[in-house]
Order: C-alpha cells, then sequence, then structure tokens
C-alpha cells in the first residue's frame, strides 16, 4: 500500500508540473477556455470534484507561475460593450427641423409683382371727333317772312369741373329743332337750336346799324344724368353792318367761358334785314379776307429789293477803301 501511494503521489505531482508547464506556455486565450472548462466541469458533475481540486493545488507550488497566469481586467471589454450604446438622437431632431417647409413669402411676391397692368394708355386715348355737319337755320316773324337766316356747323367742348377733362359734342341738324325771336327797332334777334342732347341760344343784338353776338346760353344733358350749363352776356362776336351778313368759312374758335369753347364751320349769319329769304353781300372774315393778301406781297417785294440796294452799297464802299477804282 505504501508503494502505490508513492506512485500514485509521484504521478499527481508529475501530472501538476505538466499542466503547470502547459498553462506557462499556452496563450491568455486557453487559459480562459481552460477556466471556462473547469468552471463547467465543476458545476455539471460531481464526480470530477476531486480532480479539479487537484489541478487547482499545483500552482502553490508555483506562486510565479500562478501569478502570471491571472485573468487581464476585462474593462475593455466593459467599455467596448458602451462604446457600442446608441448614438444620440439629437441629430436626428435638427435634421428634422432644417427640413421644415420653405417660407412661402417669395411666392407671394411673385404673385404681386405680376399683377395690375397700367392701363394709362387706354383710357387716356380716345378717337378725334370729326367736323359737324353743316346745317341751315332760319327764324320767320310771321309764319312766312324769314327775319334771320344761319348756317353754321357748331360743335362745342366743355368740362364739368376745373380738373375734369373736355368732351366734344357736334350738334346733328338733322335732329335739331329750331325756333327764335325777330328783331328790329331795337329790339334783339335770338335763334335757339335744340337737339336731344344739346340746348344752345343765340342772341343778336343791334347797335348803331351794326349787329353782333352778344350773349350765348348753352344746356348739355349727358348720358350719366348730369347736366352742363355755361353762357356769357357780354361778347363781341360776329360783327356786321345791319342789312348785310356776316360769313367766316374756315374753322374759328371762341372761348366763351373757361369751361366752354364753341367750334363753328362754314359760317355765315344775317340777323337783321333778311330779304327774299336770302343772304346779302357777306362781310368775311379776316381769316377768309384775301383782299390784303395782294397788297402784303408786293410790300414784301419791295421790302426785299431795298434790302438788296443796301447790301450792294456797302460791298462797293468796302472796296473803294480797299483801293478799288469805282467804276
Amino acid at each position: 500500500m505504501s508503494a502505490r501511494g508513492c506512485v500514485t503521489l509521484l504521478f499527481i505531482l508529475l501530472s501538476g508540473i505538466v499542466h503547470a508547464d502547459d498553462l506557462v506556455t499556452s496563450p491568455l486565450p486557453a487559459i480562459q477556455e481552460l477556466s471556462t472548462s473547469q468552471t463547467l466541469s465543476s458545476t455539471s458533475s460531481p464526480n470530477t470534484s476531486k480532480h479539479s481540486s487537484a489541478v487547482t493545488t499545483v500552482p502553490t507550488t508555483h506562486p510565479n507561475t500562478t501569478n502570471s497566469t491571472t485573468a487581464p481586467p476585462t474593462t475593455p471589454h466593459h467599455n467596448t460593450t458602451n462604446s457600442t450604446t446608441a448614438p444620440p438622437t439629437t441629430p436626428h431632431h435638427n435634421t428634422t427641423n432644417s427640413t421644415t417647409a420653405p417660407p412661402t413669402t417669395p411666392h407671394h411676391n411673385t404673385t404681386n409683382s405680376t399683377t395690375e397692368v397700367p392701363t394709362t394708355a387706354h383710357t387716356n386715348s380716345s378717337p378725334p371727333v370729326p367736323n359737324p355737319t353743316v346745317g341751315n337755320y332760319s327764324v320767320k316773324s310771321d309764319n312766312a317772312t324769314v327775319c334771320l337766316l344761319a348756317k353754321m356747323g357748331l360743335q362745342f367742348s366743355f368740362k364739368m369741373s376745373e380738373n375734369a377733362s373736355f368732351q366734344t359734342l357736334n350738334l346733328d341738324p338733322n335732329v335739331t329743332e329750331v325756333s327764335g325771336t325777330c328783331g328790329s327797332g331795337g329790339n334783339d334777334s335770338s335763334l335757339v337750336l335744340k337737339s336731344e342732347e344739346i340746348t344752345v341760344h343765340l342772341v343778336f343784338t343791334n347797335v348803331s346799324q351794326k349787329f353782333r353776338l352778344h350773349a350765348l346760353m348753352l344746356s348739355v344733358n349727358l348720358a350719366n344724368g348730369n347736366v352742363f350749363n355755361a353762357s356769357n352776356n357780354n361778347l363781341s362776336l360776329w360783327e356786321a353792318s345791319v342789312g348785310s351778313s356776316y360769313m367766316c368759312k374756315k374753322e374759328q374758335s371762341y372761348n366763351i367761358t373757361d369751361k366752354l369753347t364753341i367750334h363753328t364751320f362754314e359760317l355765315q349769319v344775317q340777323p337783321f334785314a333778311v330779304q327774299n329769304n336770302k343772304f346779302n353781300t357777306a362781310h368775311e372774315c379776316s381769316m377768309d379776307d384775301t383782299s390784303l393778301l395782294i397788297p402784303i406781297i408786293v410790300g414784301a417785294a419791295l421790302a426785299g429789293l431795298i434790302f438788296i440796294v443796301v447790301i450792294a452799297y456797302v460791298i462797293g464802299r468796302r472796296r473803294t477803301y480797299v483801293g478799288y477804282q469805282t467804276l
């Protein structure tokens, strides 16, 4: 029994030395595996508990070997675990905020810049008014004898207020009613012309055997319901001798008031002493009178001739002073 016990003890020592060499020469993963296998073997079967205790008693004979095989710190593993934790979600929130809908102000500005096209050109432009139709008007004293004759085309330009623009209307003789009074013995003659829109009243006076237009009243009914009224009782137009007529075929413009201007075309009137229902000898206006044209032409020719003679004389005098002989 003593010999068998010695052999057994020797075998245990030799196996412990061999295991100690393996532990010294094996890498760290092998030691970890051995410790893990020892733990598993100690927990799995109780029959091997004696063998495990024999293995663990060997390091007591080699304290240096046991110290070199201590398990490395596991702190790096914990740090690695911590480094793999979920990253903060703050960047995601910031990204969400940055992707919010952009302001729509540029779109509103674009819409505003494309609205309201100016229409000034359309409002200011208006077609020109044509010349009025020339009408023949007469006033009779006893429904048979004509005491006043008039031939003219009338056009009226007026404005409703100081800041308003002028409006132009023509008197249409085809839809105009004629009335008036005959004057004699110092009485005035009058001519009233009335159409659907326009009513004009002309008053002629006779002073020292010369007549003239001294009053004019105008009333216009506008389409919008407004009414324009203007008058002037201190005129001195269309003067001529009684027994003759006044004629001006060219267009004439007369400022009746600051809001009314009348335009006449092919005008001829005779408010007194009409004979045989016809116009008497006409007194032409200055624009129609061509009798002064010939004197003006002759006077201009004489003035030009005198100017040429004076220039020639001045040139001749200068040549004399220079040393040329006079001819």
